[in-house]
């Protein structure tokens, strides 16, 4: 006996004339099935790895969702309107060829860019207990590995319609020169941009400033053409990127202490209490609780000033908040304040003295 195909099986079902009306809706109703059964089995597998410890698979799992329900749906009825072009002779089928395979390149496509955009958030915001990567440099990788999936599936697509992908590079070599001739400051801001985020001399929420610019600020945003900085008077500055590129840049957020370094002068009269007042000075620098004794800690006579007897103090805070380090400075003043009134000395302003020689009258 002879084998019968599915479309004859369908032609005896049906008739000659509405064979392929029935092996369309059948078609259509599979998919629609094939559809709702993968939703369902992605809503389990989701369910499964969620009690998981690894967060990965649930990334992977919710990238998928939508490109795979999608593939069955265009994919699906992509063929069923084959198989009516076939019939009605329209002369579409090539095109409806070709159209699966870009559906396929584009939701693979999908499919990589929802799991790097999700990657991403987990990797800046982490499950508790994991350590937090730096957002900056997790921020630029994200973006190179989205635009390099984009560019591979358009060329790839042109590719399935018979363009020649050889001869567009060729093409994009020597366009790329005079593009690079005709936007020498794009690209340098672009190439400005990448360094920043491969070298990491700052970050987003760094305090910032530049001795050659009249740059200082906290950074807002790193884009690639622009940094964002927001002065101190809240005025937002926008900073080519390839300028930091010539420009000398401190980054103050990244002091490890905050430096207290000051002048007093006591009197004259006072010269046989500084010996005891600078070691008093010393000693409460050294027991005080913000200070890092494990820096430079200096406290010394330096210099017979016009009117005073100068000492000096140099030490360093444990804080780097600025508001934090006024309030310890504060502190250590007054209690120098302290010590020196403690020893019947006074501190030292500007005066004068007048010396009258005998004799003379006013």
């Amino acid at each position: 006996m002879d084998r019968v195909t599915f479309e004859q099986w369908m032609k005896l079902l049906a008739g000659e004339t509405y064979g392929w009306m029935l092996e369309m809706f059948i078609l259509v109703l599979g998919v629609l099935v094939a559809a709702k059964l993968a939703s369902k089995l992605i809503d389990k597998l989701e369910a499964k790895a969620t009690n998981s410890a690894n967060v990965w698979d649930d990334t992977l799992l919710e990238a998928a969702r939508r490109p795979v329900v999608w593939l069955i749906w265009i994919v699906g009825l992509n063929f069923a309107a084959i198989i009516a072009s076939e019939q009605l002779d329209s002369g579409w089928t090539p095109l409806l060829g070709h159209i699966n395979k870009i559906a396929v390149v584009a939701l693979f496509a999908m499919f990589l860019v929802n799991f790097i955009n999700l990657a991403e958030e987990n990797l800046i915001k982490p499950e508790p207990g994991q350590p937090p990567r730096d957002p900056m440099t997790v921020k630029a990788v994200a973006k190179l590995l989205r635009a390099s999936v984009l560019v591979t599936a358009v060329l790839i697509a042109m590719q399935l319609f018979g363009f020649s992908i050889s001869g567009l590079l060729a093409f994009g070599g020597v366009g790329g020169l005079a593009i690079g001739f005709a936007a020498q400051d794009l690209l340098s801001n672009f190439f400005g941009g990448l360094m920043i985020y491969l070298d990491r001399p700052f970050k987003v929420g760094d305090w910032v400033r530049s001795p050659d610019q009249e740059i200082e600020g906290t950074v807002e945003d790193i884009g690639w053409r622009l940094t964002r900085i927001r002065t101190f008077d809240k005025r937002p500055l926008y900073v080519p990127n390839s300028i930091f590129a010539s420009i000398s840049l401190e980054n103050p957020s990244r002091m490890t202490n905050r430096r207290i370094r000051e002048t007093i002068g006591i009197r004259y009269d006072d010269v046989a209490q500084l010996p005891a007042i600078l070691a008093d000075v010393e000693a409460m620098l050294r027991g005080h609780e913000a200070i890092d004794t494990n820096q430079t800690l200096m406290v010394n006579f330096n210099e017979f000033g016009a009117s005073s007897l100068d000492f000096f103090i140099y030490t360093f805070t444990k804080t780097t908040v600025w508001t934090e380090f006024h309030k310890i400075k504060q502190d250590v003043l007054l209690k120098i304040a302290d010590i020196i009134a403690g020893h019947g000395a006074e501190i030292a302003f500007p005066t004068r003295t007048l010396h009258m020689a005998p004799g003379s009258t006013s």
